[in-house]
């Protein structure tokens, strides 16, 4: 599986403007780090995005796509409207590339 994650907007929307999104393969993770992915993939993926004003001043938004067996999800929200598992998600993934 293959996980990337875009950030867009906010107060640094004009430095990201060329910055590639993120990416990792889980086949490179740890299996219980590759499993903890999968599930968070799992939930965000399932549940509906969050309701909400949607737009806000200086608000990010992400957008996580993930690749799997030649299936393709695409996940956007922002910070004005983001699921609890979209966040966990989100999360995960920014502690991962910190690391990096």
């Amino acid at each position: 599986m293959r996980v990337t994650l875009a950030a867009h907007g906010g107060l640094a929307a004009a430095s990201n403007l060329r910055r590639p999104p993120e990416a990792l393969d889980t086949d490179a993770l740890p299996e219980d780090a590759a499993a903890e992915l999968a599930r968070l993939v799992a939930a965000a993926a399932a549940e509906p995005e969050a309701e909400g004003p949607g737009r806000a001043r200086d608000a990010m938004s992400y957008t996580i796509t993930v690749e799997d067996g030649g299936r393709t999800t695409v996940l956007k929200q922002s910070d004005a409207a983001m699921t609890h598992s979209f966040a966990a998600l989100l999360t995960w993934l920014r502690n991962h590339f910190a690391q990096q």
